[in-house]
């Protein structure tokens, strides 16, 4: 049936045998191709956030890389060197066995600081939340810290359905002001749907099952004294120009606080609370 073979001949029930095999052949190699290419560029993608990370975290102040278990009181100083993934300290493990904070029930909202932050969820300490919802899929969302220092956004780029998020690579972005900030992703998985400000969510993301993959996330008990140091962090961002407690009514921090500072360099203050130093 084909050229090579003795006694081929040129018949028209050969060239249509021919014509459609190579067209077969063509659609399968372009598609191999195409996977290969799009693998490629996942990788290479992956490969530049990882660094440009890993770039950002060494560039921020000691006071921003204090370790959780700092900050849950369960040691008296330590500074992280994992890039806030807690999945490589050799470390975490033998805390966990010991103090392990656990999630609340659903119902339970916790008010800290004037923010609402429910306990039924994980935090990303670049101010996004990771809720569970079965099956190996996650709800994910700007905490209330988050969406309170920057307010009403101008615009959000959410990644499409189908894209490959890596844990502190870009989740998703927000437009305001002058600013461009990128949101990190709390964890590993790909988006199989994208939501909206107004649902109080932007993305769910199919992950892993395995509890594991969230031990780099805060919960629980750890959930205030990190919020209460995050509000340390920002009046220091603020200080310079002395308007920290003007933020402030009655305690608690105000909606869209940027505009009671409006000559501040926002740009630079978010950028510092979003981790992106």
């Amino acid at each position: 049936m084909f050229p090579f073979i003795y006694e081929f001949r040129w018949t028209p029930a050969h060239l249509i045998f021919l014509g459609l095999f190579f067209s077969v052949v063509v659609v399968i190699a372009s598609t191999v191709g195409v996977a290969l290419l799009r693998m490629l560029k996942a990788f290479r993608t992956q490969k530049v956030e990882a660094i440009q990370w890993e770039a950002e975290f060494e560039d921020l102040p000691v006071a921003a890389r204090v370790c959780r278990h700092q900050l849950a009181g369960e040691v008296a100083q330590r500074t992280c060197h994992h890039d806030f993934d807690c999945r490589s300290c050799e470390m975490h493990p033998t805390f966990l066995a010991k103090y392990a904070p656990a999630l609340a029930p659903a119902a339970v909202t916790e008010a800290l600081y004037g923010f609402s932050m429910p306990l039924d969820r994980y935090y990303h300490r670049g101010h996004t939340w990771v809720k569970p919802e079965g099956n190996g899929i996650y709800t994910i969302g700007l905490d209330d810290f988050g969406a309170q220092m920057v307010g009403a956004p101008d615009r959000i780029v959410l990644p499409p359905v189908g894209t490959t998020l890596t844990a502190n690579g870009t989740g998703w972005k927000v437009a305001k002001e002058r600013a461009t900030l990128r949101v990190l992703a709390p964890i590993d998985g790909v988006v199989v749907e994208t939501g909206t400000r107004e649902q109080g969510w932007y993305l769910k993301v199919r992950g892993s099952e395995q509890e594991r993959d969230l031990r780099h996330l805060l919960r629980g008990s750890e959930v205030k004294p990190w919020v209460m140091r995050e509000l340390e962090r920002l009046q220091i961002a603020l200080s310079p120009a002395g308007v920290g407690t003007s933020l402030a009514d009655g305690g608690e921090l105000m909606p869209e606080m940027w505009k009671q500072a409006p000559q501040k360099d926002w740009d630079g203050v978010w950028g510092e609370m979003f981790l992106q130093a």
